[in-house]
């Protein structure tokens, strides 16, 4: 089928390159412009137009789709359907409707649970044991269209929203090849009003642990901020991040430092498995240790 696909971040690169690979023709590829990375702030492609370039795609970067001429340059593409996947804009009704067969959107968890921008980090977060992705006919509503396909992940134990994400890429990729191939017969399934979760946006704000909450809750958030944007706590004056975490059995003191990177919640304990001081790669914990002095008791 003729394509259009949307997409700016790494979780998207996986379906465009499955989509491709599955003999697809993609006529054209929508993504975010490029943006002031790294040291000088030099404006770089996403991760999307950086592999749709090496695939000898053409790509597009509007800042918006509401004027009539970035509709009109839409439509003429002509497309099956298009293909949308942590794209960053909302898409008018006219771009919804423009392909034969609509926009589809791979969404990274079991809708209607955590609609919105952040489901990895908030299935985490919540302590959910189950996510996955669906494949979503859109509509003009925020992730409220019927679901097509679904695929279902569990949750590990210690499992980071980095590692989640690259798992649901992968089989949001399998799942959109498969939808595409079958999907004049698919059969359209209606959002349930009941279990409707949204996924807001991560907020800084929420990185800073609070040792006084009960400790699963203390791991899931460092694991569900892991790598980005990292949750973190003070270090003899000096915030560190800190990106893999355990449960684990210990009493003491909000914030007391155990033996080993071992600190005491509001109940039980935390192990940390990996962190990263400012300035520096992430490490494991007895690496980091090598180097870091720990207190008495993290603020």
């Amino acid at each position: 089928m003729k394509i259009v696909f949307m997409g700016t971040p790494a979780f998207s690169v996986a379906a465009l390159e499955a989509i491709v690979a599955a003999g697809h023709e993609v006529v054209c590829v929508y993504c975010q412009p490029p943006r002031p990375a790294g040291r000088g702030k030099k404006d770089r492609p996403s991760p999307v137009q950086a592999r749709a370039e090496a695939l000898d795609l053409p790509v597009r970067h509007p800042v918006s789709l509401k004027g009539e001429k970035e509709q009109a340059e839409f439509a003429a593409l002509e497309a099956d359907v298009g293909v949308v996947v942590a794209y960053g804009l909302i898409l008018p009704v006219p771009v919804l409707e423009a392909p034969r067969f609509g926009c589809l959107n791979i969404h990274a968890s079991l809708l209607p649970r955590w609609r919105g921008a952040a489901p990895i980090q908030r299935a985490i977060m919540a302590g959910d044991a189950e996510t996955g992705v669906a494949i979503m006919q859109m509509e003009a509503g925020l992730d409220t269209g019927p679901v097509l396909l679904e695929g279902r992940a569990a949750i590990g134990a210690e499992e980071t929203s980095g590692q989640l994400h690259d798992r649901l890429s992968r089989l949001g990729a399998d799942l959109i090849v498969q939808a595409l191939a079958d999907l004049e017969e698919l059969e359209p399934v209606q959002q349930p009003e009941e279990g409707v979760t949204y996924a807001a946006k991560i907020d800084k704000a929420e990185a800073r642990i609070d040792w006084s909450r009960p400790a699963a809750e203390v791991s899931r958030l460092i694991r569900g901020l892991a790598p980005f944007p990292g949750a973190w706590c003070e270090i003899g004056g000096e915030r560190v991040k800190l990106l893999g975490a355990r449960v684990v059995d210990g009493a003491g003191a909000p914030g007391e430092v155990l033996p080993g990177f071992v600190v005491a919640c509001g109940d039980r304990a935390v192990e940390i498995t990996k962190a990263q001081r400012a300035g520096k790669q992430a490490m494991a914990a007895e690496e980091i240790l090598r180097g870091l002095d720990l207190p008495r008791k993290l603020i």
